[in-house]
C-alpha cells in the first residue's frame, strides 16, 4: 500500500486537512483537501473540546471524500502565545574514532536536558549545527572522525495542557497522532528558500488569531514563538471604523484586493473618457508628461451584499489597516528583542498566512522592519494543490513536507537507541537523510 500522509492544520479561523500520497520519487502528491470554519479554537488554543472536534472531523471528512479513502493517523499543528523556544547545547565524547548515529543521538539527548518547568513539554528538538573537535558549521557529522561531538539545538516547547487538549481532540475522532508540529516551523518548510535561511530571514505566518514568528540565521532556526494578534484584530478595527457588522467587515477585508482593482479600472475608464473629451490644444499641452495612475477613493462594495452600504472609502480602509498592522509588526520586534535574541534580516521579511493577502501589507513591513518584504506562497507539493495554493495554507502544505522526513527523529518522542544494539546501514542512511533534509 502506498505511504499516505495526512496533515491537519488547526488554525484560529479555519481547520484544513490535506491527504497526500508519497510517490516513488519521494515527492508528495495531494489527493484530498478540505477546510472548515474553526470553532472551539481561539488565538491558536483549544477553548472548546466538542466544538473543535466537530470542526476537525468535518475538515477531515471532506478531505477523505475527495481522496476516496479513510485515514488512521495524522500530523497536526500546534500554535498559541504560550509556544516558546530556547537554544541549548549538548556535548558527548565520541565512543569510537568515527562518529555514528548513536553518538548523534546521545548529543541530542544531552541537549534535551535543558531545564523546563514541569508544566511544559518539548515538541521540537531541532539540530542547528554540530561541532566536531572545535570545527563548527557541520550539518551531518555521521561518518566524520573526532573525539568530541557538540550539538547546538533549537528547542520549542508548549504547555502540557495545550498539548493534551489537542491530542484529546484528534484521538476523539479515532486518529493516531504521527507528530505535533509548531505551525511556524511547518510553514517554513513550504515557504522559505535555502538562500533566505542562509542569509537570515524573518517568517511571519499571520493567521486569524495569531502571528507565528520564526527567524533563521546561517541556515539555522534561532527563535520561534507566537503572539495573540492576527486578522481578527484587523476585522474588528474595520468594523468599528467603517461602521459595519463583523461579518461584513470580514468580507471587505477578504475581497479588498478585488475591490481595489475594480476601483482603479473604473478610474482609468473615466480618465480615458475625460482625455477624449478634451480640446486638442489642451491635449497638446499635456502631451509627453508622465501621468500618475489615477486611483479612486471610492470602493464599490455592492457585490458583497452588505445591507445599507454601497461604497466605502479606500483612504479610510488603508488608514485602519495600516495602523493595526504597524502595531502588530512593532509587537513582533518588541517580542524578539525582549526575548534577548538578535535577528539579522539580509533576506528580509517573508509574510504568509491568510492576512498576508491584505493589500499594502508588504509596504508596511518594509517601513517597520526597514528591509525587503515579500508574500510567501506555499510550494513543494504535486497533485490537487489548487485548493491549497494560497498563503493561508502555508502550514498545511508545510506539514506534509515535514512528514516526508524519516521519522527516526521526532520532536515529541525521545530517542531510544540501546547502547549495546547493533545498528545496520539502514538506520544510518535514514538518520543521514533526515539531517540532509535540514540542509539547503
Amino acid at each position: 500500500m502506498a505511504n499516505i500522509i495526512t496533515a491537519i492544520d488547526i488554525g484560529s479561523s479555519k481547520i484544513t486537512a490535506v491527504i497526500a500520497v508519497v510517490e516513488d520519487n519521494n515527492k508528495a502528491k495531494v489527493i484530498g483537501e478540505a477546510s472548515y470554519p474553526s470553532y472551539g479554537v481561539k488565538k491558536g488554543e483549544i477553548t472548546g473540546i466538542d466544538e473543535a472536534v466537530n470542526s476537525i472531523a468535518s475538515a477531515l471528512s471532506g478531505a477523505e471524500r475527495m481522496a476516496g479513502l479513510t485515514v488512521s493517523s495524522a500530523y497536526v499543528t500546534i500554535n498559541g502565545k504560550q509556544i516558546i523556544s530556547n537554544n541549548n547545547k549538548g556535548v558527548v565524547a565520541i565512543s569510537d574514532s568515527e562518529i555514528t548515529d548513536e553518538d548523534v543521538f546521545r548529543a541530542l539527548e544531552q541537549a534535551r536536558t535543558v531545564a523546563i518547568p514541569a508544566t511544559r513539554e518539548i515538541i521540537h528538538l531541532i539540530p542547528r549545527e554540530f561541532v566536531v573537535d572545535q570545527q563548527s558549521g557541520i550539518k551531518v557529522p555521521i561518518g566524520m572522525t573526532g573525539s568530541r561531538l557538540e550539538v547546538d539545538s533549537h528547542i520549542i516547547s508548549a504547555p502540557v495542557t495545550s498539548k493534551h487538549n489537542l491530542e484529546k481532540c484528534i484521538q476523539s475522532i479515532g486518529l493516531r497522532i504521527d507528530g505535533i508540529v509548531f505551525s511556524g516551523w511547518s510553514a517554513a518548510q513550504s515557504i522559505l528558500t535555502p538562500t533566505e535561511k542562509e542569509l537570515g530571514v524573518l517568517l511571519l505566518d499571520i493567521g486569524g488569531g495569531t502571528v507565528s514568528i520564526t527567524t533563521f540565521v546561517e541556515d539555522a532556526v534561532t527563535y520561534s514563538t507566537a503572539i495573540p494578534y492576527g486578522g481578527t484584530n484587523i476585522t474588528r478595527d474595520l468594523a468599528a471604523g467603517l461602521r459595519l457588522q463583523l461579518d461584513d467587515a470580514e468580507k471587505v477585508k477578504i475581497h479588498a484586493e478585488e475591490l481595489f482593482k475594480n476601483a482603479d479600472l473604473n478610474a482609468k475608464k473615466v480618465d480615458r473618457k475625460n482625455v477624449l473629451d478634451k480640446p486638442i490644444e489642451e491635449e497638446e499641452k499635456t502631451e509627453g508628461r508622465d501621468k500618475p495612475a489615477k486611483k479612486s477613493d471610492i470602493l464599490d462594495v455592492t457585490a458583497l451584499g452588505i445591507e445599507g452600504v454601497k461604497t466605502i472609502s479606500r483612504r479610510q480602509f488603508n488608514e485602519i489597516v495600516e495602523a493595526r498592522i504597524t502595531e502588530m509588526f512593532e509587537l513582533v520586534v518588541d517580542n524578539i528583542e525582549a526575548a534577548g535574541y538578535e535577528y539579522q534580516l539580509p533576506a528580509g521579511v517573508v509574510l504568509t498566512g491568510g492576512t498576508a493577502l491584505v493589500p499594502g501589507i508588504t509596504a508596511i513591513a518594509k517601513k517597520v522592519f526597514k528591509v525587503p518584504a515579500r508574500i510567501g506562497f506555499p510550494r513543494g507539493l504535486d497533485g490537487l494543490t489548487d485548493g491549497v495554493s494560497s498563503p493561508s495554507f502555508a502550514s498545511s502544505q508545510g506539514l506534509v513536507l515535514y512528514a516526508l522526513h524519516d521519522e527516526i527523529y521526532r520532536g515529541d518522542n525521545r530517542f531510544t537507541v540501546s547502547s549495546n544494539s547493533k545498528q545496520g546501514p539502514g538506520i544510518v542512511n535514514k538518520v543521514t537523510k533526515f539531517f540532509k533534509g535540514l540542509m539547503p
